[in-house]
């Protein structure tokens, strides 16, 4: 089958649907019907990733942005003027999500956080499917190795997040395989969509629940040139590839939706469309060569703040709702809402039972019905590390550190006017109750961590006025990753950058070079990759590359690649295997003596694609 039919071109298209009919009533009779007077809904959730609210055309905030399809199922439904993720970071956002809980009840406070707690919940998948639901995976999942979805309660798994091959059950065409690799045919939004319609088919005639979590516009920007072609004249490469990348996802919204049409499914299917937070500007939306880490080109507008961040820029995001002919079609939904209702409003309309206060979230359908007035929530509360927030009505209290904020989002959405002075006993409330709530989290308390000293700089920027210039140096300190060192980190030392090439120079006090290391987290290597160095280290000596793994608290002693150094000043090159297991998050790299340069470092995936490291 070609590779490029994210087009989706007519004749492509019926030759696929032909295919696709006629192994439509491949359903497997283990998945008990349910019989119910009242049939439940279909339950799709679109998950996208890093997308700022800015970019759908239906925000009517930028006018690049060309998502049709996606437009027109906000049109069906409701567009949630409020809509909020629980947390600024992918891992502990999707938990939420996908438990309907606040993720730190069960320990998983950020990327970085063990997945233990949430080994242990139940997820939607798992009550829907209890419930007779066929239940399916599509795309991103990063909350542990990709062979333990179906553990999580999704019966078909579609994990295709790169253009490499990919952790699979079923096949593009709805086909059952063994859980296991299979090879890439297709870009990876497209992959997803055609195998979600196709899942759609072969369950037209029982309940079935689509969790199709889209890695785009997430890094690496990688959009093939029938996206990208979409949108010419000048703009920053990034913006370019950010808006081919939702591009793609809004075709994967219009077949998704023209399959449920054809099927007469429309009005049995509820539908959310929500990012999974906001987009990661780095502060100066830096249009760096390449598609890795920086800027994703997606667009916060008109919020204040970035991924990473409990500002409206990190949490506040695209939130879509549809069923019709149950939720009447409207302009737009007023009240603060959040991920954690998609569980709630989903098993409550599937009839399946849940204990009270087992779910953080409410059915939102009386509310979109107009049947109830009042705001789904008396509040929205955050914490993530460092940082806490509430959100009561218009007011919303922020914290990071030792800072406080207190913002009336009626007046200004952006936060440019810290009001906690003005408004003191309402500060003090606030502060209260997001102290009553935070006692109940794994482990208790207003923050888990201090502030670190590239979070301090996103606040000098984004919230205290202090701005920032591109020009301007890294932070002093070893420990701050700036727009220019690209997600690295100095440990024992300091980190520049010159004419391309990173340098590391270790403090004078450190005895030996091995006190000191680059570090990067937040990044996404497959199992399976080999790191390619190229560095130029005066000192002889051993190196070394450790990892950590997804779901890893800290690094472990058998997570490390050791290799030696020859003592010469030029540049010399390593290629190490990382034995990995599941997808790479966090490195280390350790190099010997007083002074190192880098010059390139790059992953190369088991299908021999890279993904820049440096």
């Amino acid at each position: 089958m070609s590779q490029r039919l994210s087009v989706f071109p007519q004749l492509a298209w019926g030759w696929m649907v032909a295919v696709l009919s006629l192994t439509a009533a491949a359903a497997p009779p283990d998945v008990p019907a349910i019989t119910n007077a009242a049939a439940p809904p279909n339950v799709v959730v679109f998950y996208t990733d890093d997308h700022g609210y800015a970019d759908l055309g239906i925000q009517g905030v930028v006018t690049d942005i060309r998502t049709p399809h996606t437009d027109a199922l906000a049109r069906s439904g409701v567009r949630m003027l409020h809509g909020y993720s629980t947390a600024p970071q992918c891992v502990p956002s999707r938990a939420g999500l996908l438990t309907g809980r606040f993720q730190s009840r069960f320990g998983l406070e950020d990327n970085g956080s063990s997945l233990a707690g949430f080994n242990q919940q139940t997820t939607l998948a798992q009550r829907l499917s209890a419930a007779g639901y066929a239940t399916a995976q599509f795309g991103k999942w990063h909350l542990g190795p990709n062979e333990e979805i179906p553990r999580h309660g999704f019966r078909h798994v579609f994990a295709q997040n790169a253009n490499r091959p990919f952790i699979a059950n079923v096949t593009a065409d709805g086909t059952d395989r063994p859980l296991g690799l299979l090879a890439n045919s297709h870009y990876h939004v497209d992959g997803c969509s055609l195998a979600a319609a196709s899942i759609i088919r072969r369950y037209r005639d029982q309940p079935f629940f689509l969790y199709v979590a889209y890695r785009a516009p997430h890094v690496p920007l990688d959009a093939p040139s029938q996206y990208l072609d979409r949108f010419p004249g000048e703009m920053p490469e990034r913006r370019r590839q950010a808006l081919a990348m939702i591009a793609a996802v809004d075709e994967g919204v219009g077949l998704i939706t023209r399959t449920l049409a054809e099927l007469g499914l429309t009005d049995k299917t509820l539908i959310f469309y929500i990012a999974d937070n906001g987009a990661p500007l780095k502060i100066h939306k830096l249009d760096e060569p390449g598609g890795g880490p920086g800027w994703d080109g997606s667009l916060n507008d008109p919020l204040n703040g970035e991924k990473g961040m409990l500002a409206e820029g990190g949490i506040h995001v695209p939130f879509l709702v549809s069923w019709p002919g149950t939720i009447p079609a409207a302009d737009a939904y007023p009240h603060p809402v959040s991920t954690l209702d998609v569980a709630a409003t989903a098993t409550a309309c599937a009839g399946v039972q849940v204990a009270s206060g087992e779910l953080d979230g409410v059915n939102l359908v009386p509310f979109l019905q107009g049947k109830v007035a009042a705001p789904p929530h008396a509040s929205l509360t955050w914490r993530w590390g460092a940082q806490a927030a509430i959100r009561e009505g218009d007011w919303k209290l922020l914290r990071g550190g030792s800072r406080e904020y207190l913002y009336n989002l009626a007046t200004d959405l952006g936060e440019t006017n810290n009001l906690a002075a003005a408004h003191p006993a309402v500060a003090t409330r606030l502060r209260g109750q997001l102290r009553q709530w935070t006692a109940g989290l794994t482990p208790p308390g207003l923050a888990v961590a201090a502030m670190s000293p590239v979070w301090d700089r996103y606040f000098d920027h984004y919230l205290d006025g202090q701005r920032i210039s591109p020009t301007d140096g890294p932070v002093p300190s070893d420990s701050v990753a700036s727009a220019t060192t690209r997600g690295w980190l100095a440990r024992g030392g300091s980190l520049r950058v010159v004419e391309g090439v990173l340098h590391f120079d270790t403090n004078p006090q450190a005895a030996n070079r091995q006190a000191g290391f680059l570090a990067r987290a937040g990044i996404e290597v497959p199992a399976g990759s080999r790191v390619r160095l190229v560095f130029q280290c005066p000192a002889g000596g051993s190196g070394q590359v450790a990892f950590r793994l997804a779901g890893d608290k800290d690094f472990q002693l058998d997570r490390r690649v050791a290799f030696q150094v020859a003592p010469r000043a030029d540049w010399q090159t390593v290629e190490l295997e990382l034995p990995a297991s599941g997808d790479v998050i966090h490195l280390r790299v350790h190099l010997p003596g007083q002074q190192a340069r880098i010059r390139s470092m790059v992953a190369i995936t088991p299908d021999r694609s890279t993904i820049p490291l440096w």
